[in-house]
């Protein structure tokens, strides 16, 4: 589960402090203890009873402007502050009696949900008795994570986010699936930002059947290449050829093979792009691309008619 970081530092800090703190710090995302270290200024702004209030109020009276043109996750964040290798968030938990909950549905807030990061990120009991999580972990390490692998997930414990505790999430480690909070809470967090995250995969899992339910990581270079595909002529098919060959992430390679196929002009064609694919040295590609060969078996009579 995630790491505990013990702190009972009294101090009350403001954003800016903890802003501060960190940029002029050594932040390391990848370095578990170094990032763990900011534990005690997270606490301290946790301590700041008034500073997310004043915020809030503020973004209301310029009609949720920097909002606007910062947040891409959606009204249960708030961005608070964005730098090169960080951010600062708060994240807003409903709880099952809420409105916004029961008009919104699960799914919105990303409840019963079993998943793991790609990032790590440091995270804070801000308000409220905090959501619950049934928590696993696994060997990130060990399996290939394809849609479909077995994983090892070892279930840790349930508890819950409470005011004042700090925890640290580990990238490729840690996994939860969130429950709703008992009462609207509210959490902080200092995020790891970088360019290469959209190439690190994030997964969803079965935790009954303990297999890989889903890949969650999106990137704007996957529909690129379906375009490329089907519309670039030469130049953009040999571009998607080399993403499917050389691209440091299985998952952009299987989405530009996935591209390749879909081009094709008859189903055999597409069937043989996978059925090279299920030929390939890397794990991951073979298996995804014999998931696809077996899923065009399956819908073989009315793929056929799409290509009349």
């Amino acid at each position: 589960m995630p790491r505990v970081i013990e702190t009972a530092t009294p101090h009350r800090a403001e954003l800016g402090d903890l802003v501060e703190t960190l940029e002029s710090g050594r932040f390391d995302a990848r370095d578990e203890d170094c990032f763990a270290s900011f534990g005690d200024g997270l606490k301290a702004l946790a301590n700041n009873r008034d500073f997310l209030a004043d915020m809030l109020v503020d973004e209301l009276k310029q009609r949720c402007r920097d909002q606007s043109a910062r947040n891409v996750y959606g009204p249960q964040v708030v961005i608070l502050h964005q730098a090169r290798d960080f951010f600062i968030r708060a994240n807003f938990w409903p709880s099952e009696d809420d409105r916004l909950l029961q008009e919104n549905g699960h799914e919105a807030f990303f409840y019963h949900v079993p998943h793991d990061h790609n990032f790590s990120f440091l995270t804070a009991g801000y308000m409220g008795p905090g959501y619950w999580s049934d928590y696993y972990e696994y060997d990130y390490d060990n399996f290939a994570g394809a849609i479909g692998d077995e994983v090892d997930l070892r279930f840790v414990e349930r508890s819950r986010l409470e005011q004042g505790k700090i925890m640290l999430y580990r990238a490729h480690r840690d996994v939860h699936a969130q429950l709703p909070a008992d009462e609207l809470s509210v959490s902080l967090n200092i995020m790891e930002r970088a360019p290469h995250l959209s190439f690190r995969d994030q997964y969803r899992f079965d935790v009954e059947g303990k297999t890989v339910a889903a890949h969650l990581t999106r990137s704007a270079v996957e529909p690129l290449l379906a375009l490329c595909a089907q519309l670039g002529g030469g130049d953009g098919r040999n571009l998607v050829e080399s993403f499917a060959a050389h691209h440091p992430s299985d998952r952009i390679q299987f989405s530009a093979i996935t591209a390749l196929a879909s081009a094709q002009a008859s189903l055999e064609d597409r069937l043989a792009v996978f059925e090279r694919g299920a030929r390939d040295a890397n794990p991951f590609i073979a298996r995804m691309a014999a998931r696809q060969c077996a899923a065009v078996e399956r819908g073989r009579p009315w793929i056929q008619r799409s290509f009349h």
